[in-house]
């Protein structure tokens, strides 16, 4: 079986800009939190990541033509940007690398996923695209603008669909009222009926088909740009909300992380973005092995993303009640309050150990062996006792690794009450010599990056020989949870302990990941 070794990693994380931030940071038992505001004054706190996309224009700069950094800053968002960032940092660590990427041709591939996809951009469109239906509606609603209106004044007939009319409404409802009064009566405004098919004569303009295409279609673009603000001026009504709506909409979809790494990078085989929750990083690290063990890949770039935090996700965890929302730091494996959420990325380079390091390129941090990878088939969000426990003993099993061979382990733990059972699931398998970290305390749960942090933290601590320390103080251990296992690292460093790592992430819907790596010899 061919081992595989990481070659490079990157990271943008709360506090930590690049990976060498990340590792020092980590040395500290500190928070990387922050108050979240994002609501105006709130008592939620949250991850939000350190970046600046204007670092790495020198980088970008000297591969492609100047107007690539513009458009990535206009076009691309912030998932997109985190991942460019940690790709970038990712080439760094061996010197060579990048041009090895690109002469692997198609046995090179691109695994970048995230965890909700691009929301902030989602949602500012979103909000364009709602104030600009609310003017246009209200336009076309308005009596000089609608002689529906203007006759329907006059008699006030029953119509079907009417809805009561905003002044009726108590103000709390006023706005919903409102909207669907003027949509009503913008529907049936003949004066709009006209607008539109004047439009649609416009729009009915193609390109000739005789001269130079490329020369007519830019003139027949030209030509509808000038009839259209004609049109405009004509009616003075309100952008159409079709206008509205970016097309930044449709560059930031789920696979555009992938597509701009393997872009930048010049990778041409395959790339696409696995998403599978908060085990996304598991599922893509085992994807990258079988690529590399079948043979199909010698090297796949493997990343995960997430924009920082904005009120749809902070709002939507609160609701489904895992959010801590008093102002302060809830520790996993403490009071079980609840977890933050964080935004950011990781990229490793994963590689063939032979033939990187025949080349002469060093293998990272520790040697990944094994991901096992279940579902539970049961919760939309409570983890099962079974799925988990059978990653684990899969990893364990596809390893090598024997429960008494395991010396440190990584938990999912989120601040909720699902921790007591996470401990109590790993402790029928392993023994309690095991030690035992939970990070997320120290900079929240990434959806999707969150599991590559820790997986990372773990590496980066096991090159030194030692385990980096979490937030959690001896006295505030959860006194059920001390009861089942006491073996945890607490504010201050430990020796790394000898044997395997484990790692373990358990997903919304119950997508579970552990992955078991070894020192390298």
């Amino acid at each position: 079986m061919r081992r595989v070794g990481i070659f490079g990693w990157g990271v943008v994380a709360p506090r930590s800009p690049n990976i060498e931030a990340f590792a020092k940071n980590l040395e500290s038992s500190e928070t990387w939190l922050t108050p979240f505001n994002g609501f105006g004054p709130d008592n939620f706190l949250v991850g939000n990541p350190t970046f600046n996309l204007a670092d790495y224009k020198p980088w970008i700069d000297a591969r492609f033509p100047g107007s690539r950094f513009s458009q990535l800053e206009r076009k691309m968002g912030q998932p997109t940007q985190y991942a460019i960032g940690a790709f970038i940092q990712s080439l760094s660590q061996n010197p060579g690398i990048e041009k090895e990427l690109q002469e692997l041709g198609a046995r090179a591939h691109v695994y970048v996923g995230t965890g909700l996809g691009d929301l902030p951009t989602i949602q500012n469109i979103s909000l364009d695209l709602y104030r600009a239906q609310r003017r246009w509606d209200r336009f076309w609603a308005s009596p000089e603008h609608n002689s529906a209106v203007r006759a329907w004044r006059e008699t006030r007939e029953p119509l079907e669909g009417l809805p009561p009319e905003p002044s009726t409404i108590e103000e709390v409802e006023r706005d919903k009222a409102e909207d669907d009064w003027w949509h009503f009566w913008a529907g049936r405004s003949p004066e709009l009926r006209e607008y539109l098919e004047e439009l649609r004569e416009i729009e009915a303009m193609g390109v000739p088909d005789e001269g130079d295409v490329e020369s007519a279609k830019l003139a027949v673009i030209k030509e509808k740009r000038t009839r259209n603000a004609r049109l405009q001026k004509k009616w003075s009504s309100p952008e159409p909300p079709w206008n509205a709506v970016s097309s930044n909409v449709l560059w930031n979809i789920h696979n555009t992380p992938a597509s701009q790494v393997s872009m930048l990078g010049q990778i041409t085989g395959m790339t696409f973005a696995p998403v599978a929750a908060c085990s996304s990083f598991g599922y893509g690290l085992k994807l990258a092995m079988n690529a590399i063990r079948l043979g199909e890949a010698k090297a796949v770039v493997l990343g995960m993303t997430d924009a920082a935090p904005n009120p749809l996700v902070v709002g939507g965890f609160y609701n489904a009640r895992v959010i801590s929302a008093d102002a302060a730091v809830s520790k996993p494996l403490t009071a079980l309050r609840g977890t933050h959420i964080a935004g950011g990325a990781v990229v490793w380079v994963v590689g063939d150990y032979e033939h990187f390091t025949q080349k002469g390129f060093k293998a990272l941090g520790l040697e990944p062996v094994a991901v096992g990878v279940t579902a539970d088939a049961d919760h939309i969000i409570t983890p099962s006792k079974e799925g988990p426990t059978l990653a684990i003993r899969e990893a364990l099993a596809s390893a090598g690794c024997e429960p008494r061979d395991v010396g440190t382990w990584d938990l999912h733990a989120t601040a909720t009450p699902g921790d007591f059972l996470e401990v109590q699931n790993l402790r029928d398998v392993l023994p309690d010599s095991v030690l035992i970290t939970a990070r997320k305390g120290t900079f929240g749960h990434g959806m999707s990056a969150g599991g590559g942090w820790e997986l990372t933290a773990q590496y980066l601590g096991a090159e030194q020989g030692k385990v980096y320390p979490t937030p959690l103080a001896a006295p505030e251990l959860n006194k059920q949870i001390a009861k089942v296992h006491k073996h945890f690292v607490f504010d201050h460093e430990e020796p790394a302990p000898e044997g395997c790592s484990g790692k373990l992430s358990m997903g919304v819907g119950g997508i579970n990941a552990c992955i078991i790596s070894r020192p390298w010899k």
